[in-house]
């Protein structure tokens, strides 16, 4: 039924991998509160993943966003949350759990943006996650923001800095080689001009820290990055996807063992 609602078709990709989408589909509701936006992606098949139901969410910068893989498929929903994150949290995931007549009880994982990021929202997700997973007795993944960031950009070769505060970014490198990702630098935390070389080629850039440092950032990178996506933050609907891979690797840990990846002491 989409009385009552304005559908958008806002990405189209027919490429296969993991973190990919093949279609997404925005939906603003008018009978939500004004903050709740819904976004639903067909999630490109998974070869043994399609059965599995796992919540997601992500709360590592002012973006809150939680997400459901559903057999396959992704929905999620978002809001500006700034320092309001234990507040919306918990009703946004209620929000998809009861949009799709599901309890708590029927989730298989559970999995949490892990980081780095805001001290605050690590520590809110990874306590989430941990609560939830005890009460219906499953397991837990901790999905890396830089990764999740990574899978949202589309790109093949990406090096993601998020904006730390204190004149530094948090940093990663990936290249998609075979369907998967693999870690050209590990996350780390850098001051902009001197964050890790890149190899020779062709580099998408993305995240905040090219909001804030970008000049910097594109001086140390040599002319490497062709294309810069300042504006894209960590999401829940990759967090998603990527923990349904992991999940499929038997990555899923026991909830008492979750744990935010801070980077900074």
């Amino acid at each position: 039924d989409l009385q009552g609602f304005t559908s958008l078709q806002i990405m189209k990709s027919n490429e296969s991998g993991a973190g990919r989408f093949n279609g997404a589909c925005l939906r603003v509701s008018h009978r939500e509160p004004p903050w709740l936006i819904e976004l639903h992606f067909n999630a490109l098949p998974v070869c043994g993943l399609e059965s599995l139901k796992i919540l997601a969410f992500e709360t590592s910068t002012e973006l809150c966003s939680a997400a459901l893989w559903l057999d396959g498929r992704i929905d999620a929903r978002e809001a500006v949350a700034g320092q309001r994150h234990s507040e919306l949290l918990l009703p946004m995931i209620d929000a998809l759990l009861v949009s799709h007549g599901l309890k708590a009880v029927e989730l298989d994982c559970i999995a949490f943006g892990a980081g780095p990021g805001s001290f605050t929202g690590l520590r809110i997700a990874c306590g989430v996650a941990q609560g939830i997973a005890f009460g219906i007795d499953v397991s837990v993944i901790g999905i890396g923001t830089l990764a999740a960031l990574a899978a949202a950009s589309q790109a093949d070769r990406v090096v993601c800095c998020l904006d730390a505060r204190m004149g530094e970014v948090y940093h990663a490198a990936y290249e998609r080689r075979g369907g998967g990702w693999h870690e050209v630098h590990e996350p780390s935390l850098c001051r902009p001009d001197a964050v890790p070389e890149l190899p020779a080629g062709a580099w998408t850039g993305c995240g905040s820290g090219f909001a804030v440092y970008r000049a910097a950032l594109e001086s140390r990178y040599g002319g490497k990055l062709t294309h810069v996506i300042d504006s894209l933050m960590p999401h829940a609907r990759e967090i998603a996807a990527l923990a349904a891979v992991e999940f499929g690797r038997g990555g899923a840990i026991s909830a008492e063992l979750a744990a935010p990846l801070y980077v900074r002491n």
